[in-house]
C-alpha cells in the first residue's frame, strides 16, 4: 500500500461526504508533491492538488460530483451549439504552475480556438472543506471559473486584482448562474439539458 492511500484511509469519514475523502498533508515541498504524484500515473480515482505548500489528496471522485460536472459540461455545449460559438472540450488534465501549484479541472473548455491552457474550467465541490484551486487558476490566466458548490454554481472572472464573483458568465454571454442552478437541479439529466436549451432559445435569437 503507498503512502498516499494509507493516508487516505486514515482519514476521517465524517469530514467529509460519504462518496469522497479528503486528506490534507501541510506544510509540502513541491518536491514531496512531484513524489507523490508519480505514485498515480494513471489513476483518476485519487486526485492531487497543490498549492502553495499545502497538497490535497481526494479519493474517489463520487457519482454525484461525476454527475454534476457532466451535466455543467453539457450546458456549455449546448449554450455554444445554439450560438454557434466554436468549442473545445478540454476535459480535466494537470495544470501547473512550477514550485507554486498543481492542480486538475473537472472540465474546461477552449472558445474561438484550441488553446494550450482553456479559457473556462469547471469545479464540483461536494465538501466545504475543498482546497481552492483559484490560485493556480489565477496564475495560469483563465479568464473564467465556475465552481458548483454544493449545487449552486459560483462564477468567477479573473480581473486585474484575481477573481470576482458574478452574477453571469462573461465567456458566455446572458448566460447566469441562477439559470444553470434551476437547471442542475432537475434529476434527470436529459430533462435538464432540454429545459437548459429552452432556456437559452427563449432569452434571444438562436
Amino acid at each position: 500500500m503507498s503512502q498516499a492511500q494509507a493516508l487516505l484511509d486514515r482519514s476521517d469519514p465524517q469530514r467529509c461526504e460519504a462518496d469522497e475523502r479528503r486528506v490534507l498533508i501541510k506544510p509540502c515541498s513541491w518536491e514531496r508533491y512531484q513524489q507523490l504524484s508519480a505514485l498515480f500515473p494513471d489513476n483518476k480515482s485519487v486526485r492531487l492538488t497543490y498549492i502553495d505548500g499545502v497538497l490535497e489528496i481526494m479519493s474517489p471522485v463520487g457519482e454525484r460530483h461525476e454527475r454534476h460536472k457532466t451535466t455543467l459540461g453539457y450546458f456549455v455545449e449546448a449554450y455554444c451549439q445554439l450560438k454557434g460559438q466554436r468549442y473545445y472540450g478540454r476535459g480535466g488534465f494537470t495544470l501547473e504552475q512550477p514550485a507554486f501549484a498543481a492542480g486538475e479541472p473537472d472540465e474546461s473548455y477552449c472558445f474561438g480556438q484550441d488553446k494550450p491552457v482553456p479559457d473556462l474550467v469547471i469545479e464540483v465541490v461536494i465538501t466545504s472543506e475543498a482546497l481552492s484551486k483559484l490560485p493556480l487558476y489565477r496564475a495560469k490566466g483563465i479568464a473564467e471559473v465556475w465552481i458548483c458548490r454544493l449545487g449552486h454554481l459560483q462564477i468567477h472572472v479573473l480581473t486585474a486584482e484575481g477573481y470576482a464573483m458574478a452574477a453571469s458568465s462573461q465567456l458566455l454571454p446572458g448566460l447566469d448562474a441562477e439559470c444553470i442552478d434551476r437547471c442542475l437541479a432537475i434529476p434527470d439529466q436529459y430533462d435538464a439539458v432540454l429545459a437548459f436549451r429552452r432556456i437559452i432559445e427563449d432569452r434571444g435569437q438562436v
